[in-house]
């Protein structure tokens, strides 16, 4: 059994990965943004280890890890939390750029850094759940592709530093998912929301773990998933 690390585990994707790794009797680390939030991951997950770090502030997760216990090594690191605001280029202020590159790229690019002793250690697997937004820009989502734009940036850097360590790493590309970040994304763009249009978080949860679960002798550097109703 391995040892799994996963943020935005409280909902969406990120719950739907949690609920069957534990269904398989693995362990989890759940990372929660503050300490009310932790409460309910650990209510959600009675299983898991749960410890708070605010993704939204990344230049103090050094500080907030060092002070909790962490696991001993990590089989996954799954960077599965997210935000998008929209708006147009010509709108978007500098503080709603800053709230998605903070969470969305920088923040799990220290995580990295810090846990990467504990990945290299179990020759495990980083999973980076970006978005089609990380390979397409359209109007109105600039700030958000930027973020993952670069997320797919860093994780093509790490595969290759970290290939000769034993260290895998994969970009999850899915498109319009039903989970709460779309219903959001969804009032948004002043639209009506029907989640039985998107993809369920269980088929992305499938994607993310044929790729961890794939034999030591191979690696899926990039899935894209998409809608198929």
């Amino acid at each position: 059994m391995g040892t799994h690390l996963i943020t935005g585990a409280g909902s969406g994707i990120g719950a739907a990965v949690a609920r069957r790794l534990a269904e398989r009797g693995e362990e989890l680390w759940l990372l929660a943004r503050s300490a009310p939030r932790a409460k309910e991951l650990a209510a959600q997950f009675p299983t898991a280890h749960v410890i708070v770090g605010d993704l939204a502030n990344p230049e103090k997760l050094s500080f907030a890890l060092g002070q909790q216990s962490l696991p001993d090594r990590i089989d996954s690191l799954q960077h599965i939390a997210g935000v998008i605001e929209l708006g147009a280029v010509g709108e978007l202020p500098a503080k709603a750029w800053q709230r998605q590159l903070a969470a969305n790229l920088v923040a799990p690019a220290e995580l990295t850094r810090l846990l990467l002793p504990l990945v290299r250690l179990a020759k495990g697997h980083v999973v980076f759940v970006n978005s089609g937004a990380g390979l397409n820009a359209h109007a109105n989502w600039s700030a958000y592709a930027a973020s993952k734009h670069g997320l797919k940036a860093l994780a093509d850097s790490l595969r290759a530093e970290e290939h000769a360590n034993g260290v895998r790493v994969t970009s999850v590309y899915p498109g319009r998912t039903a989970t709460p970040m779309q219903e959001s994304t969804h009032q948004q763009e002043g639209k009506a929301y029907d989640p039985a249009r998107w993809i369920d978080p269980e088929s992305v949860a499938t994607a993310i773990l044929t790729a961890v679960d794939l034999p030591r002798d191979a690696e899926i550097n990039d899935v894209s998933v998409r809608p198929g109703r």
